[in-house]
This record gives structure tokens, C-alpha cells and sequence, in this order.
């Protein structure tokens, strides 16, 4: 007595692959198409070594059957994933994501994808995430701003492709830097309001390296017109909230709590406030308006990093723009040319910054010597 195994479409699905539930097999491909698995290989990987009537067997085959490569697969055979890790320091800054458009726009058009991870998270999270993307097996990994721990990324950077942007630290051996020329836009923000007539000019403070180029080029800026006397520095953090805690304390005088809309003696404050970034700039132009301050009438503010929230309308915030999107391409690029020659000494790129004039700034009012 004969059994039957099933029908002989059921059958060749099975063979293939293409059954409910299971995806089409490259074996699968290799008997649709009547050549080798090794054939289908060469179709898959582009080579010039097939035939053109096979080729399009294999082509056919794949499309008959929805065949997908495993790409998982094809990166052990090939030692390469075609992904590059981007490490930011904080995903929510709207600046890294216009880095993040220039880095792409020239990593896409390589054939290489982003993973990213946001170093912020937790205080090893820099270290741990370098290394999780070295586990990853990417061919390359772009850091974006400063992150709270690099102790790791040496480590890393010696194994893998690395390349540094938007900021000027750490400095390793073969990692390229791609940076802002922060202190020279720093100059650039003093030196207009300078040229308005502004004498009292007080600066936001951001941190780590970047904060302080930006805290030199203010203070050099000053210091060359004379003004080093009448400069203050205050601390921030890059945040809006630490912004505007940072311009009430320059905007309040000492001897007087800040009330919402007691607007302070103008002998007392600063007529300009230069700000470490955009964001801390909306956080200050906020505690402004809320002490009874108009900007610019009242008081003159210029950001850092020309973002999109500096073309907001009604914000209109005049702004270094330190070409975001120029670093991110430039940093593709480093990465690019690192990946084929990985044992090339380290470089370091500035971007020249460039001021926009919006609607932020004036001429200090005349009961403001």
C-alpha cells in the first residue's frame, strides 16, 4: 500500500522554502532557478563571473519566490555590516540632528546605515555603548559631541574606524576631529553687539571644551575693545531651563528677588547676553519676558548653533551658525577615507562659523550708557 507524502506543490515547496509561514531559503532560489547555491551567491554579491541567462534565472527566481538575502549572513562572509554606530551626547539638542542629516546624506549614498545611541543615558553609557557597537561588528563609529565618560572610546578607536564631531576632545591617534571654530564664532557674537554699542555684555556659559572656547572667544572679544572690565560670565548647563535660570541671576539685581514683570534698574544689568547655545538663548529670552524685558528693545540676545528654534518667528533669534550640517558631512567623509586607510595619523577639520542677523539685537537704548 502506497502513502503519499503530500502533493507535489506542497512538496516543492517544502523544498524551496516558500511554505506558509517559513521564508524562501537561498537553496530554495538554486532549485527554482535549476544552478548551484554558490551560482546564486555570485548573483547576489554582483559578480561579473555569471552568465547573462543565468543571472536572470536567479533574478526571476528571487522575485517568483520574494526571496530576501540575509544580511546577517552576507556580513560574516563579507566582514563588513555596512552600518556605522553613531554615538550622540543628547538626542534631544536639536542641533546633532542636523549632524546627523549632513552624516547620512553621505553615509546613505555609500551604502552604509546608522545605528544610533543616545550617551546621555546614564553616566558609563558612552564607554558601554562604544563597546556594544564594537560588539555590533559596525564598520565605523561617529561620536557627536561630549560625552560623560571617553575612558572606552580610546580602547575602541583602536580597533575601529572613529571619528569625532562637533567636538575637540579627546584626542587619539587615529581619530579625526570635525569641529565648529567655536572660539572665533564666540568673537563673532561679542564683536556685533560690540558694534551696536553694547558695553555691558554678559555670556551663558556652557561646559566642557566647546563651553569654554566659546566662554574664550567672548572674553577675548572684550578684552580687545577694552570691555574686560564690564564682562560677565555666568554658568549654564546648555539647557533652556539652566538658561533661564542663568539670565535671571544676570538680569535680577542682587539686592531685589526676581518678580515676574518688575523690570530691573538698566544701570544695573546687562544691556546684551550672549548665550552658549540656542536653547540656553530661548530659556533666557523667557526669564526676560517674564522680568518685563523686550528684545531687542530692552535687551540684545544672540544664540549658538543657528537651529531651528533660532527661525522661529516670534523668536527670531540672531545666531552663530557653526555649520551643522557641513560637520556632519566633513565627518562622513574622515570616516570614509579612514575606513580605507585606517592607519593614517589623526586630523582635525575646523568649520568656519558665520553670524545670522535676525531680529534679536539692537542699539542699546539711550538711558543704557
Amino acid at each position: 500500500m502506497e502513502r503519499s507524502n503530500g502533493r507535489p506543490d506542497e512538496q516543492a515547496d517544502a523544498r524551496t522554502g516558500a511554505a506558509a509561514g517559513r521564508p524562501p531559503t537561498i537553496r530554495g532560489v538554486a532549485e527554482r532557478a535549476g544552478v548551484s547555491k554558490s551560482l546564486v551567491s555570485l548573483v547576489l554579491q554582483g559578480s561579473p563571473r555569471v552568465s547573462d541567462t543565468k543571472r536572470q534565472a536567479v533574478l526571476h527566481a528571487i522575485e517568483e519566490l520574494g526571496y530576501r538575502p540575509n544580511a546577517a549572513a552576507r556580513s560574516l562572509v563579507a566582514r563588513r555590516t555596512h552600518t556605522v554606530g553613531v554615538l550622540l551626547n543628547d538626542m534631544r539638542n536639536p542641533w546633532f540632528v542636523e549632524v546627523l542629516d549632513g552624516l547620512n546624506s553621505l553615509l546613505q549614498a555609500h551604502g552604509l546605515r546608522m545605528l544610533m545611541a543616545d550617551g546621555r543615558l546614564d553616566r558609563r553609557a558612552g564607554q558601554d555603548f562604544a563597546r556594544t557597537f564594537q560588539e555590533l561588528r559596525v564598520d565605523g563609529l561617529v561620536v557627536v559631541g561630549t560625552l560623560p565618560d571617553t575612558d572606552g572610546l580610546a580602547e575602541v578607536a583602536a580597533r575601529l574606524p572613529t571619528v569625532i564631531a562637533g567636538n575637540h576632545e579627546p584626542r587619539l591617534p587615529h581619530a579625526d576631529l570635525v569641529a565648529n571654530d567655536d572660539e572665533r564664532g564666540a568673537r563673532l557674537a561679542t564683536e556685533h553687539l560690540i558694534g551696536l554699542g553694547h558695553r555691558r555684555i554678559a555670556h551663558i556659559a556652557g561646559q566642557g571644551l566647546v563651553g569654554e572656547l566659546r566662554r574664550r572667544g567672548f572674553e577675548a572679544a572684550m578684552h580687545a575693545h577694552g570691555l574686560a572690565e564690564s564682562a560677565v560670565v555666568t554658568s549654564g548647563d546648555g539647557t533652556e531651563e539652566g538658561g533661564y535660570r542663568a539670565a535671571v541671576r544676570l538680569l535680577t539685581p542682587p539686592s531685589a528677588p526676581a518678580r515676574t514683570g518688575a523690570r530691573p534698574p538698566a544701570a544695573q544689568r546687562p544691556t546684551a547676553v550672549f548665550a552658549f547655545n540656542d536653547i540656553s538663548g530661548v530659556g533666557a529670552l523667557s526669564a526676560a519676558q517674564e522680568l518685563g524685558l523686550r528684545i531687542p528693545a530692552d535687551l540684545s540676545l544672540v544664540g549658538y548653533d543657528n537651529t531651528y528654534l533660532a527661525r522661529i518667528r516670534h523668536l527670531w533669534l540672531n545666531s552663530v551658525n557653526n555649520a551643522s550640517h557641513e560637520v556632519g558631512r566633513r565627518a562622513a567623509r574622515c570616516l570614509l577615507d579612514r575606513m580605507e586607510r585606517p592607519d593614517t595619523p589623526a586630523g582635525q577639520q575646523l568649520v568656519a562659523p558665520e553670524l545670522e542677523i535676525r531680529g534679536s539685537t539692537a542699539a542699546p537704548r539711550p538711558d543704557c550708557p
